[in-house]
């Protein structure tokens, strides 16, 4: 860990828009005495469609934004700012930064028993290539196949995260990563919105492979990490209270509706902030 920052200092993740309090939700569940600073820059959503090069601005900007707040550690609860902007981050901001994609690649590289890895996630990600680049460092004879499914986040912001619509178009995204990979026993749920349909995902899996299919959420991986690395460099808030959440979004269009579905609970109140 870099920098002095205090073991009351705040954690800092932030994420293109609202889906990265899943991450949020992870954390508080792994590490509840920690109080967090959150920043979605629902303004500026999605960053999926964007260039690598406006992916890393943008990403500048919030880390600049949370190191303000004083923040002890930084998480890239986005996988598009995660594939295009760690290096950058990692490199130029004075705390430790942990992104989307390793934790969840390390995870799936854990559990997986073939070497067959599936990898679902919006088209940025999948077209950045990040997770094979991960993948294949831990193990050079992964078989890593990936699938954009564009369509399942506008089902999770809509709450339609179970039923026939949500359950038809999971079976014909993993229909279509079994036929190019009937081997594969782990599946990577490589976007923060894929939690919230995890169940939907579990079975269209089951009906498209003739296997066991694990399923590996980057969000409680990153969650694993973020602890790893606070008791590595002795900076674990004091145990025995609750931590406190500070949100900060740039946009609030469908915060109250959207909020709750990835946080678990209400948004107990939120800041609007222009970056």
């Amino acid at each position: 860990m870099h920098g002095s920052r205090l073991p009351s200092s705040p954690i800092g993740i932030f994420d293109s828009g609202v889906g990265g309090l899943t991450v949020v939700r992870a954390v508080r569940a792994a590490l509840p005495a920690e109080d967090i600073v959150y920043l979605g820059d629902t303004a500026r959503v999605p960053y999926g469609s964007k260039s690598p090069e406006t992916v890393t601005r943008y990403s500048r900007a919030c880390a600049a934004f949370l190191l303000e707040r004083g923040v002890k550690l930084l998480m890239i609860a986005c996988n598009t700012a995660t594939a295009h902007a760690l290096p950058a981050l990692s490199s130029s901001v004075p705390v430790s930064v942990i992104g989307a994609v390793e934790p969840g690649a390390r995870a799936a590289h854990a559990v997986s028993r073939s070497g067959h890895i599936g990898v679902i996630g919006t088209l940025g990600t999948v077209r950045s290539g990040a997770y094979e680049a991960a993948l294949r460092t831990m193990n050079h004879g992964a078989v890593v196949t990936t699938q954009a499914c564009s369509l399942l986040v506008p089902l999770a912001e809509e709450g339609w995260t179970d039923g026939e619509v949500a359950a038809a178009v999971a079976r014909r995204y993993l229909a279509e990563l079994a036929a190019r990979d009937p081997a594969i026993d782990t599946l990577v749920l490589g976007c923060t919105h894929y939690p919230l349909l995890a169940a939907v995902i579990a079975h269209a899996a089951e009906e498209a492979f003739a296997h066991p299919v694990r399923l590996v959420d980057s969000a409680s991986a990153m969650a694993r990490v973020a602890r790893e690395t606070l008791t590595a460099a002795d900076q674990l808030a004091p145990p025995g209270r609750k931590g406190s959440l500070r949100c900060f979004v740039t946009d609030a269009s469908r915060l109250d509706e959207l909020a709750p579905r990835f946080l678990g609970e209400p948004l107990a109140s939120y800041e609007l902030v222009d970056l």
